[in-house]
């Protein structure tokens, strides 16, 4: 049976086993190990992934970086306290952001937003969506001061299922630890369960670290409100994958090694930029690939990924992957076994 109803990928999934808190050392969360071939699961941890790969196998990682997206402002005249997330820069020279305000019924065109010690004030100049808007920010400094404000001014945007404020925990651990351009609005999670150990292990036994950039937005997170899923969008996330990380990924294809997409975001990437003989060409862009099944893979033979949420597009394109009835039980079986599940939780390797 084809699989592409909503109401398929929906399961009951305990709250306690939504991860509120990461484990203790990134390499030692815990890993279920899916074998596509064998229909058999392994329970493992993490670190304990090396096992799987050798020499000049590649592993595909993404190494955008999560700025401060979730900042709070006060309405003026009111004072009333409003959540801004920022979304993305629309325009630098008109310090332009796409963002999401919270509550949106109070937020109109014309508004002005008050930040910190009212240092630094954004207007509201369009509606996007309902909580999308347009803010123009107004700030006198040099673009680089204003930058370091934002920064300054905002907080880790941890996933809203997580009901504490961030710390300074999260500052370190809701980022990978080779996170380098900045853009993202959420971790590429899967890679938060590498170490520096771990890399420095995998180096030493030759796997090569193939690297690309695809900046998260909110839109991975967006419910799925269509039972049938050819008629859900996703929203545009930007890309870049350059010549080096293409011959990369292209070498172990053809030399029929393991390309590992290290992440649903990995492989979005990747499948957004495949040549006519299924290789990977190099790209700046954007893409809103939505991957669900029944889907064709054309790069990567294995993935690494978290527990998805039901109903989750991420939960989707991993039963594409590892063949929806044998994912479903590998979550029956997680279930039972107690893994946490999305964004601090526990990781599956589909082989």
């Amino acid at each position: 049976m084809i699989k592409r109803k909503l109401s398929q990928f929906n399961f009951e999934l305990p709250e306690e086993l939504l991860a509120d808190r990461p484990s203790v050392n990134r390499d030692e969360a815990r890993l279920m190990v899916v074998d596509r071939k064998t229909g058999k699961f392994e329970h493992k941890l993490f670190k304990d992934i090396i096992n799987y790969f050798d020499e000049s196998d590649v592993m595909i990682f993404n190494e955008t970086k999560v700025f401060p997206a979730r900042m709070y402002g006060n309405k003026e005249k009111t004072g009333a306290r409003i959540e801004v997330f920022l979304l993305r820069e629309l325009n630098k020279e008109n310090l332009l952001w796409d963002v999401l305000v919270d509550p949106a019924r109070k937020i109109r065109i014309g508004n002005k937003l008050y930040f910190g010690d009212d240092d630094l004030v954004a207007e509201v100049i369009d509606n996007t969506t309902s909580r999308g808007r347009t803010l123009r920010f107004l700030y006198d400094g040099s673009y680089e001061e204003f930058r370091q404000k934002l920064n300054d001014l905002g907080e880790t945007p941890l996933p809203k299922y997580i009901k504490r404020e961030p710390d300074a925990e999260d500052e370190e651990r809701y980022q990978t630890i080779y996170a380098k351009n900045e853009g993202s609005v959420a971790a590429p999670t899967a890679g938060l369960h590498f170490s520096r150990e771990l890399l420095k292990r995998l180096e030493i036994k030759g796997i090569d670290f193939a690297n690309l950039t695809l900046h998260i937005g909110l839109g991975t997170f967006r419910a799925v409100e269509v039972e049938d899923l050819s008629k859900h969008k996703m929203d545009s996330e930007e890309i870049f994958i350059n010549s080096d990380t293409a011959d990369l990924i292209n070498s172990g294809i053809q030399n029929k090694r393991k390309v590992c997409a290290v992440g649903t975001t990995s492989m979005r990437a990747i499948e957004t930029s495949v040549t006519t003989q299924g290789l990977i060409t190099p790209y700046e862009g954007w893409t809103n690939k939505f991957i669900y099944p029944p889907y064709d893979f054309n790069i990567a033979n294995c993935m690494i990924t978290n527990f998805h949420t039901p109903k989750s597009t991420l939960l989707m394109m991993v039963s594409a992957f590892g063949g929806h009835d044998l994912i479903m039980s590998a979550y029956e079986e997680a279930i039972k076994e107690k893994y946490k599940f999305f964004s601090y939780g526990d990781a599956m390797l589909i082989l």
